[in-house]
């Protein structure tokens, strides 16, 4: 642990107003993102894309095979977004962060992440659409129900994978080297019946200030994550609370609740897709058929699963919310450190420049965590109640 912890005090008025400041830019960096996703897809998908696919149809070792010309499809819309969003992003992921301190990252280190992240999310989104084409090829009109269950397992498998393959490409990580730490871990999931691999210790400053920890993976890689910025910030007490909230997540089975709310979501989503593509290609083709849904559909569909994920964004982040607090009470009455639990939290605002009281308008909107304020009122509240 440091020999001189960060401060735990509240924010002074200064801070408070450095970290109103840095909300409101990234709020509006994240609503800017949102809008120019909306308004690039739908142009794609009413203007650009019927004769982009014309376009492919004329190369000879493309035109006559659906699914090359849906891979070349992708990439060049992917591509495209790429480059008309890569300001807004160099803007949000890197001079903002630079500006608030936060950041400790050279230019040359941001845009490699960047690219890496670009090129592993390419992958993944080629490969999901490619086989929802396939899906829709071979299952008709039932499509989006065969569509909604192989994102169930696809969510499933990554959830496993993102600990162990995904996560090492940004993150040195390593076996946590505090073995009083590590048995007060193994006390608090232990009696909840939570089996972890292991607790890690993962290199976060190579790229921020900002503090985390989390509990990652499925079955047999579910691990312990520690910061290197919470490890060298935080008393034991206050992480071992952090963890309790963690802790708080498997005893209340929000992992399996948020995996069958996300399998209703993608049913709902996939069914409004498909009538919004019957409606569409009516209109544009003059007919619609599953067996020969043409390439150029494309951007149309990742336009209305845009619309849709906008539309259920407040309701999810609702009942996100809800799971976050039940956590916060379980380790509050778990541990029985709410003194611990205030300091752990204040902290986090000071290093993460995080807002403890942001419009409630915006957190309904937007947040998926409670305020800091809130949650440091609920600790206080406890110790009150302990008292």
């Amino acid at each position: 642990m440091p020999d001189q912890p960060l401060d735990d005090r509240e924010l002074t008025p200064e801070e408070r107003a450095e970290a109103q400041r840095y909300r409101r830019l990234g709020l509006a960096c994240e609503v800017a993102d949102k809008l120019l996703d909306v308004v690039y897809l739908a142009v794609m998908a009413l203007l650009v894309a019927r004769p982009l696919d014309a376009w492919l149809q004329g190369f000879s070792w493309l035109g006559e095979y659906d699914t090359p010309r849906l891979i070349a499809l992708y990439l060049i819309v992917f591509a495209l977004h790429v480059a008309v969003s890569f300001p807004l992003s160099f803007y949000s992921g890197h001079v903002l962060e630079h500006r608030f301190g936060l950041s400790t990252q050279p230019f040359s280190r941001w845009l490699g992440r960047y690219a890496k992240r670009m090129g592993i999310a390419t992958l993944f989104a080629l490969a999901m659409f490619v086989g929802l084409f396939w899906v829709i090829w071979l299952s008709g009109p039932w499509w989006w129900l065969v569509a909604a269950g192989v994102f169930f397992v696809v969510s499933v498998a990554l959830g496993q994978l993102f600990p162990v393959l995904i996560l090492p490409l940004f993150y040195k990580i390593e076996p946590l080297d505090d073995p009083q730490l590590a048995e007060r871990i193994n006390a608090l999931a232990e009696p909840a019946g939570l089996a972890i691999e292991g607790t890690y210790r993962m290199d976060m400053s190579v790229e921020t200030v900002k503090a985390n920890a989390m509990l990652a993976g499925l079955g047999r890689t579910r691990r312990v994550l520690l910061g290197d910025t919470l490890l060298d910030n935080f008393s034991q007490e206050e992480i071992v609370v952090v963890f309790a909230h963690e802790v708080g997540h498997h005893a209340h089975r929000h992992l399996p609740k948020m995996l069958v709310a996300g399998l209703l979501v993608s049913v709902i989503g996939f069914w409004v897709c498909d009538q919004a593509l019957a409606t569409w290609l009516t209109a544009v083709a003059g007919s619609f058929e599953y067996a020969r849904l043409p390439v150029f559909a494309l951007p149309m569909i990742m336009f209305v699963l845009t619309l849709f994920g906008l539309v259920f964004e407040p309701l999810q982040n609702t009942m996100s919310r809800y799971f976050e607090r039940q956590a916060d009470r379980y380790a509050l009455q778990r541990t029985g450190m709410p003194d611990a639990f205030r300091s752990a939290f204040r902290k986090l605002a000071r290093l993460n420049k995080d807002d403890p009281d942001p419009p409630r308008l915006e957190v309904l909107l937007w947040h998926s965590h409670p305020p800091i304020g809130q949650r440091v009122a609920m600790a206080e509240e406890e110790g009150r109640g302990e008292a």
